[in-house]
């Protein structure tokens, strides 16, 4: 992974309102949260939602898609699996540890 998506990505995650978006979204999973959800649940205005949620856009974690006359977000969990991936890909120099385990955190759990 190149390290200026990583660090972009970091970025836009290092702020409570987008962390909290981004979490909401990994929540709701492939189905999405539109907007004003997004907005009522997080507490934003519109115009506050929109400016954070352009950044998580541009850092490319979160991916809008046009439903009808909603805009429905969803987190893209290729990218976060890759930024965990690359925080993780050295970790205790290669021998069994923890962080071993944390690709079989998204899989098919029952």
């Amino acid at each position: 992974m190149d390290s200026n998506i990583v660090v972009r990505a970091l970025s836009a995650l290092a702020h409570e309102s987008r962390l909290a978006i981004f979490r909401m979204l990994v929540v709701a999973g492939p189905e999405g949260m539109a907007a004003g959800e997004i907005a009522q649940q997080v507490g934003l205005s519109p115009s506050s939602l929109s400016f954070h949620l352009k950044d998580l856009s541009h850092a490319d974690l979160v991916k809008p898609q046009q439903q009808g006359r909603f805009i429905i977000y969803t987190a893209n969990f290729d990218a976060m699996t890759g930024l965990i991936g690359f925080l993780t890909e050295n970790c205790c120099a290669g021998a069994t540890c923890a962080a071993s385990a944390l690709p079989d955190c998204c899989g098919d759990a029952p």
